[in-house]
């Protein structure tokens, strides 16, 4: 299993995009603007994620996610601690996520990597979202907003 970044002329696996972030509109653009990481294995694309740079010296994990076959499988882990280290060796002080205040697991995962909570953003994804999301049965509204220094 190797984790790799996109070369330009690769197409960007949308299908995993879309797993994580329903609207392919806000998708298309911030992959145009950040640099999309696959994790493959036997060619085989498992997970990807998206860095994109928001301000200086900060860069956003803007989009994680892992074929639903594969998850539970220690894969998203691999990818938030390779994004971490890259976003470090880029040179970057601090990295964010932001994801659903209903999204219990990411939660967990974020902060066993060492994020914390720095916000909430209410009403979030009423705002940029057409559609009404459920998650765990529940409408998600909030965007939890997390960090890590580097």
């Amino acid at each position: 299993m190797i984790i790799r970044k996109l070369n330009d002329h690769e197409t960007p696996p949308l299908d995993l995009l879309l797993l994580a972030d329903p609207s392919r509109q806000l998708v298309e653009e911030y992959i145009r603007r950040g640099q999309t990481f696959v994790c493959e294995s036997e060619e085989r694309v498992l997970g990807e994620y998206v860095l994109l740079p928001t301000r200086p010296g900060t860069v956003e994990l803007v989009n994680i996610a892992v074929a639903e076959s594969e998850q539970g499988k220690g894969i998203g882990k691999r990818l938030v601690l390779h994004a971490i280290a890259t976003a470090r060796e880029q040179g970057f002080q601090t990295i964010e996520i932001g994801t659903g205040s209903t999204g219990v697991t990411q939660l967990a995962l974020y902060q066993k990597c060492g994020f914390r909570m720095t916000g909430i953003d209410r009403d979030f994804f009423v705002r940029h979202y057409d559609e009404e999301i459920y998650e765990n049965g529940i409408l998600l509204r909030d965007m939890v907003r997390l960090s890590l220094d580097l």
